[in-house]
């Protein structure tokens, strides 16, 4: 589709408007190409004219279009080679044998957020594939308690309970004893339907901190429910300099609140996709990068969100070294 020369021009442009997020201009490119400006400024031409460029309002220089980008990361780009120091931060997660897989997941989700600076998105595998099998609480002391939820899958999700009320063991075990009966073999995602017109009705009056508790239970399930969601650092948006106007702003951050939205960002096949403003879901403004992992029976979606001004080379490696140290445990 494009020479040599217009080739190695595209990905100059895409690569300094990725650092600087200002245009390009032809004399900024006139010694890496060892060519003149005027040559420069025919080739850029030929480019805008694909739709691989586009001119700012504001400046004579060039940034890459939609397209350019698609181009860059379909037959330019190669993904980066990732540092000790990152692959080491990573690690240390990954080795780290008292984190259960969703932990270890989220925990290096997290850490690809700070050394990229865009928002990572985990979807983990829905609440409605894993039954309960057991609920437990143990006591801390008179008011803090663990609930530990055991799904039929083997998983097992833990929540602290603080309840202001002293409230006695027997009561607690009670409760525990009386949620067992009507809720085990119940997706998590019913629960707390289950709760509300199951369970709540049939707790006897001689539990002094009846709805204490009850709430408190309730509040857990509901915790547990959501937990197949974790969104980090939105407000990296923020940060970059594409969103600077307030409605972007408040657009984007209402979009990571919304449950529905951030669930189209599930990806179905293998291999690491890249999906560049109107290519994706979420929003017009923004890049996404997601993989599907798969390991012992779990599935789910790892994903960063950026501008379309995003380091794809980085990004690609750090989610192809995530996909491959999940699918290792």
């Amino acid at each position: 589709m494009i020479n040599q020369r217009q080739t190695e021009l595209l990905k100059l442009i895409v690569e300094d408007y990725i650092k600087t997020a200002r245009p390009i201009s032809s004399k900024s490119l006139c010694e890496n190409l060892k060519c003149s400006s005027a040559t420069i400024r025919n080739e850029m031409s030929i480019l805008e004219e694909l739709g691989l460029l586009e001119k700012t309002h504001t400046s004579s220089g060039r940034i890459p279009s939609e397209k350019g980008y698609r181009y860059y990361v379909d037959n330019i780009m190669k993904p980066k080679e990732l540092t000790g120091e990152d692959v080491l931060k990573l690690q240390t997660i990954f080795k780290n044998q008292s984190l259960m897989l969703s932990d270890t997941i989220i925990k290096s989700m997290e850490i690809i957020s700070e050394l990229t600076s865009y928002t990572s998105v985990v979807l983990g595998k829905s609440s409605k594939d894993n039954k309960v099998s057991k609920v437990e609480v143990v006591p801390l002391d008179e008011n803090n308690f663990i609930a530990i939820v055991v799904t039929d899958k083997g998983h097992v999700e833990h929540k602290k309970m603080f309840i202001k009320e002293k409230t006695s063991i027997s009561e607690i075990k009670s409760i525990v004893d009386i949620i067992n009966k009507h809720i085990i073999g119940t997706p998590i995602n019913e629960v707390s339907k289950k709760l509300e017109f199951e369970v709540k009705p049939i707790i006897g009056d001689e539990i002094k901190q009846k709805e204490v508790l009850y709430n408190a239970f309730y509040n857990v399930f509901t915790d547990i429910q959501r937990q197949n969601v974790k969104v980090t650092k939105p407000s990296n948006m923020l940060k970059e300099p594409e969103f600077d106007n307030a409605d972007k702003i408040r657009k984007i951050l209402e979009k990571f609140e919304n449950r529905e939205i951030i669930n189209t960002i599930k990806e179905e096949d293998d291999g690491i996709h890249v999906y560049i403003g109107s290519e994706n879901d979420f929003d017009d403004d923004v890049a996404v990068i997601k993989t599907k992992y798969e390991t012992d029976g779990e599935e789910g979606t790892i994903a960063l969100i950026g501008p379309k001004r995003m380091e794809y080379d980085k990004v690609t490696a750090l989610l192809n070294y995530i996909k491959e140290n999940i699918e290792k445990e």
